[in-house]
């Protein structure tokens, strides 16, 4: 699939649009440690919600909350509907977004929880595993088309760039924070999920994926480990050069330092009216345990502070 940045938009135009004046499930009966809810995920955020809920569902017996992954577009969407009142994404409400909560009698909770990287992946045939700012934003505009325009002896002919969905984070990380000018190469292609885009990038030498870094953070998890067979996970530099001095990959040490510089946070939006187990599980996340586990995952908690070791030879 093509993507298009009016289709990205898109889904954004349609959160405005369905909602009813009555919220939906005012005879709720759900505390914050008791009770069933559903919330929806931003499936690139589906690794540390995984890790994080069956601790609390441990906790907490009579809790069930019951997570739908989704592109981040769809999960806005099911907030702005009613449908749910817990969304998990990775950018804030804007102004005109909390202002229409409000005229409905909501008063959204913003609560960042962790902060999050995309990751640029290639194929293990790729020699070129350093990427410049600069040379991706002109790879995302589609001003590179060939891996010779950044190395003259490369043999792997045209780029082929994917995303993991057209309505995903990351494609409108890369719109707003990357190339900052709305628009976005015809020759880049969307999946479905991020497990898609590394089967591809693992199947084709040519291929650049993005997705978001939980999926290959926890060095614990076999799942990721056999993801990092496939793949290579590149350097990025913020210098107009990418050198293996200057070039991070998105551990969690280089996201706390900011020297890896593709990253965003991720928020817990809450639009509860009263305290129910939405609420519940945002205080768990939140709190010094919640954090930890998110520590655990290779993901930097937004509270939890991350010890930097720096081993010198001497």
């Amino acid at each position: 699939m093509k993507i298009s940045v009016p289709h990205i938009f898109f889904g954004f135009a349609l959160l405005f649009s369905g909602c009813s004046n009555k919220p939906k499930g005012d005879n709720y009966t759900d505390t914050p440690t008791t009770g069933k809810v559903s919330i929806a995920v931003d499936e690139t955020f589906r690794p540390i919600i995984e890790a994080v809920l069956p601790v609390f569902h441990a906790m907490y017996k009579y809790a069930e909350i019951k997570p739908e992954y989704i592109p981040e577009v769809s999960a806005l969407n099911l907030l702005f509907k009613d449908s749910v009142r817990l969304a998990i994404i990775s950018r804030s409400l804007s102004a005109k977004e909390i202002d229409y909560f409000h005229s409905k009698k909501f008063f959204p909770r913003i609560v960042p929880v962790a902060v999050d990287g995309i990751a640029v992946i290639v194929n293990p045939a790729n020699p070129d595993t350093l990427f410049s700012i600069s040379q991706l934003r002109k790879i995302m505009l589609g001003d590179i088309t060939d891996w010779k325009q950044m190395n003259p002896r490369s043999k792997l002919g045209k780029t082929k760039v994917v995303f993991d969905n057209p309505n995903s984070s990351t494609v409108r990380f890369v719109v707003d924070s990357l190339t900052k000018s709305g628009n976005l190469s015809k020759q880049l292609s969307a999946m479905s999920y991020n497990l898609d885009v590394v089967d591809f990038v693992s199947n084709n030498p040519n291929a650049i994926g993005l997705i978001g870094v939980s999926w290959i953070s926890d060095s614990r998890d076999p799942k990721c480990l056999s993801f990092l067979k496939n793949i290579k996970v590149a350097g990025i530099s913020s210098s107009e050069v990418a050198t293996p001095q200057n070039s991070y990959q998105p551990f969690q040490a280089y996201v706390a330092t900011g020297n890896y510089p593709l990253t965003r946070f991720v928020y817990m939006i809450l639009t509860e009216p009263r305290a129910g187990l939405g609420t519940g599980f945002v205080s768990f996340v939140s709190s010094d345990k919640g954090q930890r586990i998110i520590q655990k995952t290779g993901i930097l908690p937004y509270t939890q502070p991350v010890r930097i070791i720096e081993i010198k030879d001497e």
